[in-house]
């Protein structure tokens, strides 16, 4: 019995089938060339499924090389295992079957046309003591690959998410520097490593700390894979883990209060800092954007790059309006607020700017006011739109009181704020206590 690379690969081609033949019934995929993608140094060949008349499925079958991977160009290649293609192709179609006896189809195999001139395989050629010997390349280390990645991000991303992708590079680079030293190319990176580093973040953090370096740090390998820089994405079978979402607390009126009366001592800065996330609704990195340009006191209007838009406008109620300096006279380029004045420049990562007016609250407002982690300057923002929510919806009906509030706080949908709105228990309902009796 004649194997199949053989009736595949022996050098004659016929060019003709039957029209009767194109019509039996197929048993088989329309076979298929592997081309490594363009990769020379690996295996190119066809392949294809037969159906097995035991179990009745496709099954795959043995690769078809023939001496195709001996030639040294794309070309070469594919013209040969076009030339097995096709002719496999041919085979199937009169009747060959991988689980029978193919004697007869072998000996009737015979040529209608003239044979496809592929090109000759490369001689054999002994290699000499004195040939130089060809020197891998050298395997792309993890660090040259991160960097690479990093600099397609800072085409396509925010500062902010550039500078968190920086930090989870980082924290990675110094888990290997001390847990796995060897570990140094992006081929010994495996999902155990990662894993484990993710494990490590999980231990010392939480879960949603740990699902956010995964997050980025799948980004970034992404990036590699997109580029052929590494096989695949090794965190993609990597699972997110539930976490619970962290919540910033409305502050009381009283404590509101005491905390705005403080600062108008100890901090005029920031207490404008946090009148324009009270007043405005603005969430703190969008107050951290705004500079003296895009304040309109004509139009009493401000202009800022918003979180659902790369540019939004809101109007500057009178109660925000009166408490402005003079900005006439200010340079419009400088931001709104530096760490020393109104109005001035500061060379920095907006991410820092917020960090840095975080730190300034934590020192003194939460320490002195022994506030716990879930009060923050967001929370003045949550504060606020609770507040006007509930004036509001004394003389309007719920829906009513939304719809006017939405275009107050800038929420892109009604879906979105009401989820808001529940999330930060705005919508509270009357004492039922006669409906309990």
């Amino acid at each position: 019995m004649f194997t199949f690379n053989e009736l595949i690969t022996f050098e004659h081609e016929i060019e003709h089938v039957s029209e009767h033949n194109l019509l039996i019934k197929k048993n088989f995929s329309t076979p298929k060339i592997y081309n490594a993608n363009g990769d020379l140094s690996k295996r190119w060949y066809v392949y294809f499924s037969f159906r097995n008349p035991e179990t009745g499925k496709l099954q795959r079958m043995k690769n078809i090389y023939g001496k195709v991977n001996l030639y040294k160009t794309k070309e070469d290649r594919l013209l040969v295992l076009s030339s097995f293609r096709k002719r496999l192709i041919i085979l199937l179609k009169q009747g060959y079957n991988p689980f029978e006896d193919n004697n007869d189809l072998y000996l009737s195999y015979k040529v209608e046309a003239k044979p496809v001139e592929l090109p000759a395989p490369p001689l054999k050629v002994e290699v000499k003591i004195d040939t130089p010997k060809v020197v891998e390349a050298p395997k792309l280390s993890i660090k040259d690959a991160f960097e690479f990645a990093l600099k397609i991000k800072k085409q396509l991303v925010k500062d902010k998410t550039l500078y968190d992708y920086q930090l989870k590079v980082k924290a990675l680079h110094t888990f290997l520097a001390d847990k796995h030293p060897t570990i140094t190319t992006v081929d010994q990176l495996n999902k155990k490593i990662i894993q484990e580093f993710l494990n490590g973040v999980l231990i010392r953090s939480s879960s949603r700390n740990r699902n956010n370096h995964r997050l980025d740090l799948s980004s970034l390998m992404q990036t590699l894979e997109d580029n052929d820089m590494m096989p695949h994405n090794i965190i993609k079978n990597i699972p997110v883990l539930k976490s619970i979402p962290e919540r910033n607390k409305t502050y009381t009126k009283k404590d509101q209060e005491a905390i705005f009366k403080h600062l108008e001592t100890v901090d005029p800065v920031l207490l404008l800092f946090i009148k324009f996330i009270s007043y405005n609704f603005l969430r703190p990195v969008e107050v951290c954007r705004i500079k003296i340009k895009d304040i309109d006191l004509a139009n009493k209007t401000i202009q800022f790059k918003a979180k659902n838009s790369p540019l939004k406008t809101k109007i500057i109620p009178e109660i925000l309006l009166s408490e402005l300096p003079d900005l006439s006279q200010m340079d419009g380029e400088h931001y709104l607020f530096t760490p020393e004045c109104i109005g001035g420049e500061w060379d920095t990562l907006e991410n820092n700017r917020r960090d840095y007016f975080s730190k300034r609250f934590l020192k003194l407002v939460k320490t002195p006011f022994n506030l716990g982690k879930d009060y923050t300057l967001y929370s003045f923002r949550h504060t606020f739109i609770t507040k006007l929510y509930r004036a509001i919806s004394k003389d309007s009906s719920p829906f009513a009181a939304k719809s006017a509030l939405m275009q107050i706080t800038g929420h892109a949908s009604m879906d979105a704020l009401q989820k808001y709105l529940r999330d930060i228990d705005a919508e509270l309902p009357e004492d039922y206590s006669a409906m309990l009796k």
